[in-house]
C-alpha cells in the first residue's frame, strides 16, 4: 500500500488561520451583544408586591365595586407604571378581590351591567356571564372562572397583589 502524504499549501494554511482569528473575532464582539439581549428574558420574573388600593375596610358591602391601583412594572429594562383593577367585595368576613378580565378574550368584565341576567359579570363582548364569586356560567363562552387577586388588610387599607388563576369551569 501506498501512502500518500498530504500537505498543506501556504495559501490553505493562510486560510485556515485567518478563518479561524476570524471567527474568534467575531464571536468575542457578538457574545456581549446576545447576552445583553438575552439577559431580561433569562433572568426570573420578581413576583409583584402589595400594593395598597384606594378603598377602605369598612367601605367595603356585599356589592362588588370596581377599585383601581396602580403597580410598578418591570419589562427588561423599562420601567412603568400600569393601572389595573378589581372588583372586590365582602362575602361574610371574607375579602374577595376579583379580576376584571373575562377568560374567554380578554375584555373587561362589568358587574350587574346586563338586564337580562341581574347580579353577574357580564363581558360585552361575547356576552359571557360569571356569577358572583367569578364562576364561569356554563353555556357561556368563558371556559374558566375569574383570577382571584391576593390581598392582605394592614391598618384598615386593601393590599391587592397577584391576580392568580382559579381551576374549575
Amino acid at each position: 500500500m501506498s501512502e500518500k502524504k498530504h500537505r498543506v499549501s501556504r495559501r490553505q494554511f493562510l486560510n485556515y488561520t485567518l478563518t479561524g482569528v476570524g471567527g474568534f473575532m467575531a464571536a468575542g464582539m457578538l457574545m456581549p451583544m446576545v447576552r445583553f439581549a438575552l439577559d431580561p428574558v433569562l433572568r426570573p420574573a420578581a413576583a409583584q408586591d402589595m400594593v395598597p388600593v384606594d378603598v377602605k375596610l369598612d367601605e367595603l358591602t356585599e356589592e362588588p365595586t370596581r377599585v383601581d391601583f396602580t403597580i410598578k412594572q418591570v419589562d427588561a429594562w423599562y420601567e412603568s407604571e400600569e393601572s389595573r383593577s378589581a372588583w372586590v367585595y365582602k362575602e361574610g368576613d371574607n375579602i374577595v378581590a376579583l379580576s376584571p378580565i373575562c377568560k374567554h378574550l380578554g375584555c373587561t368584565v362589568n358587574w350587574n351591567s346586563d338586564k337580562s341576567n341581574p347580579n353577574k359579570f357580564f363581558c360585552p363582548c361575547h356576552y359571557g356571564l360569571y356569577d358572583k364569586d367569578g364562576t364561569n356560567v356554563p353555556g357561556t363562552p368563558p371556559l374558566a372562572p375569574l383570577d382571584r387577586y391576593e390581598h392582605s388588610v394592614k391598618d384598615g387599607t386593601l393590599y391587592l397583589g397577584q391576580a392568580k388563576p382559579r381551576e374549575g369551569a
